[in-house]
């Protein structure tokens, strides 16, 4: 449980992870190198604009990504754990993939934008926390989807300019340009990280 909120209901009817005034919990204000600081759990408003980026083919990989589901589990009925290696990456957006496009029957287009945002999470979640493993969960309430990112740390992201040929730091960047909300929820060990989108249904 996030230990303590502020502001309306996210997509699936719970709080939407921004902290009261002087209610959050002591964290250090830069948990990361130059990718990640401290947010403070404040929600992101979308951002204007879409981020540029190499775009990924949601028909590809339907057969690694129904391997994934049977071998790792279904996040939309638990979190999945999966360990905190690179290759985990392509796991997560594996399973991202089947339940947007093919069990929840939403578009191509939001399946590769939650693709890229999911593989931009786990990737910071890898690098960033030290952890053995982190946690993969989805969820899906009419008009929209959410997808959440684990870990044991409570070390905040944050979101840090990024300049046109910037080759690093772009994570969170991607988050605010193509997410619709996000957020960081302090857990009483550790921290999930999400993102909501609007869907069509």
């Amino acid at each position: 449980m996030p230990v303590a909120h502020a502001g309306g209901p996210g997509a699936d009817g719970g709080a939407r992870g921004a902290y009261s005034p002087g209610t959050a919990p002591a964290v250090p204000a830069c948990g990361h190198d130059g990718a990640m600081a401290g947010l403070e759990g404040m929600e992101q408003p979308r951002g204007d604009g879409r981020a540029i980026a190499s775009r990924w083919s949601p028909t590809v990989e339907d057969e690694r990504a129904v391997r994934a589901l049977e071998v790792h589990g279904d996040p939309t009925e638990g979190e999945v754990p999966l360990p905190s290696l690179p290759e985990s990456a392509a796991v997560a957006r594996r399973l991202v993939q089947i339940v947007i496009l093919r069990r929840w029957g939403l578009t191509p287009k939001l399946t590769e934008d939650a693709v890229l945002l999911v593989s931009e999470l786990v990737g910071n979640a890898v690098r960033h926390t030290g952890a053995r493993a982190f946690g993969l969960r989805m969820r899906h309430r009419r008009g929209w989807i959410r997808v959440e990112v684990r870990d044991p740390s409570r070390a905040l992201p944050c979101l840090m300019p990024v300049q046109e040929m910037d080759i690093s730091g772009r994570g969170l960047f991607l988050v605010d340009k193509l997410a619709d909300r996000w957020g960081v929820d302090l857990l009483s060990h550790g921290k999930t990280t999400w993102f909501e989108m609007r869907a069509d249904r």
